[in-house]
């Protein structure tokens, strides 16, 4: 175990010769193939093979991330099974019925070992407000992540696990007062701000902190954009630098966020850039920095092409003497998660031809990444009367055109105005949604009575991670 969370502690992993996971996974993969045909009947004659990262030295990084994924796949489906296989509508107690979550940590772990490979010079701090899980943060905290907080009380959560307050950057431009001072009682120095008044707040309540300004970017392809309400603008820049100095205060580097879920790589490396000339400033007002903190933003669907122009940005315009950290948050943990809900109630419209269905989670639940996130899930059938239809290719898509809709009474409570199903799926029936681990159940809310807290089963498809997190499985 020591020498697993050694290995991904540290700055980079060498490629130079062929790589995998840090366990031989041959055996259970070889076990996990046995059962496709019971649990994934659609992906048995898969060629995992072909799944390569860019650089031929990574393919096979990348053909054991493959199996490992297969077999995530694999451990979720037995899982979901097992949750319903004796589940009764008839007879199960109230709230017997509510959505759950299967989460793979294994698929997180493999997200770190990507990273490291990929971006071997920039420190992951994970983004707490993504998904707080307390068995991620566990997870990423073994590995010897850091960790972007923005409040008190995600401080508490990552701090309360043992984490040195030097792998936590306060990543928050606008704080409270109050908080300020917490963060200066339990040591938390890294924090961000983009205003003047924030720094005279900082030098009142914790002139001691480190600082990073935080500049704006060009978000305005990204999913969600915080260069509205974030971000000093460059002009502004030789002002702020000049008034941390008159202040006295320790303003050690730059950060910025392109915005979560980003697009591609030309904002990252365009905020780079400008980061650069931030750099520059400080130099000249013989303030040095040494830090630069290149935020959130990733997917792990993008993440191949940002990296390769990403990382050659930063050694361009930065020497290896600075440090350079980021926020990664749904990169991490999105494709881990898995949620099933139950159809609860059914409405046939024939002048339309459509069938209405109603799931007992919706936009105030795990789907208000629908309202604040702007996903567009695509709902699967799980379970039709006795028939189990995880991994099947056909599962979201066939003739009935439906409409399905959360349990709230509030008529904005829509999950897909339509859809086509392969079958007018009945009460008592079940439905998925995968990549479902980033922004869903960490806003999810009570309104109207529901459960705002859902069950999660874990599995996990890498040795190695489950002997860092030995007592959970």
């Amino acid at each position: 175990m020591t020498e697993v969370a050694n290995a991904l502690r540290s700055p980079s992993l060498s490629v130079s010769g062929p790589f995998s996971l840090p366990f031989d996974h041959s055996s259970v993969i070889s076990s996990a193939t046995n059962d496709l045909s019971d649990y994934l009947p659609s992906v048995a004659e898969q060629d995992v093979s072909s799944t390569v990262m860019p650089a031929p030295a990574l393919a096979p990084a990348a053909a054991a991330a493959a199996n490992g994924a297969l077999h995530g796949q694999v451990l979720v489906s037995r899982a979901l099974r097992h949750r319903l296989k004796d589940f009764d509508s008839d007879s199960c107690p109230t709230g017997g019925e509510d959505p759950f979550f299967v989460a793979d940590i294994g698929e997180v772990y493999r997200q770190h070992v990507r990273w490291k490979l990929l971006l071997p010079r920039v420190e992951p701090f994970y983004a707490v407000k993504c998904n707080p899980d307390a068995n991620v943060l566990r997870l990423l905290a073994s590995l010897g992540t850091g960790f972007d907080c923005a409040s008190k009380k995600e401080m508490d959560m990552v701090l309360s696990m043992g984490v040195n307050p030097n792998r936590i950057v306060y990543a928050h431009p606008c704080k409270a007062a109050s908080f300020v001072r917490y963060a200066a009682t339990r040591d938390v120095r890294r924090m961000t701000f983009d205003n003047a008044e924030e720094l005279h707040k900082i030098k009142r309540y914790f002139p001691n902190a480190e600082l990073l300004l935080r500049i704006v970017t060009d978000d305005s392809e990204s999913l969600c954009q915080f260069s509205m309400k974030y971000g000093a603008a460059l002009s502004s820049v030789p002002g702020l630098l000049q008034l941390g100095k008159d202040l006295d205060l320790n303003i050690v580097g730059v950060s910025f966020h392109v915005g979560s879920g980003a697009s591609g790589s030309k904002p990252f490396v365009e905020a780079v850039r400008n980061a650069r000339s931030v750099f520059d400033v400080a130099q000249s007002l013989g303030t040095p920095m040494n830090l630069l903190d290149i935020g959130g933003g990733f997917c792990h669907d993008t993440f191949d092409e940002i990296a390769c122009n990403l990382g050659p940005a930063i050694d361009s315009h930065f020497p290896s003497s600075v440090r350079v950290i980021a926020e990664p948050g749904r990169y991490y943990v999105a494709s881990a998660f898995t949620l099933a809900a139950h159809v609860i109630a059914r409405r046939d419209v024939p002048q339309i031809n459509s069938t209405m269905i109603y799931l007992n989670d919706g936009v105030y639940g795990n789907m208000n990444c629908i309202l604040y996130d702007h996903q567009h899930p695509v709902v699967r059938v799980l379970t039709y009367g006795s028939r189990y239809m995880y991994g099947l290719s056909d599962n979201c898509r066939g003739p009935v055109s439906t409409s399905v809709w959360g349990p709230t009474c509030d008529g904005i409570d829509c999950i897909s105005k339509e859809c086509s199903l392969p079958f007018a799926l009945n009460v008592g029936d079940w439905v998925y949604f995968e990549e479902f681990g980033a922004y869903t159940n960490a806003a999810a809310t009570g309104f109207n009575g529901f459960n705002e807290k859902c069950d999660i089963i874990y599995v996990c498809s890498e040795t190695g991670a489950k002997l860092l997190l030995d007592d959970c499985f």
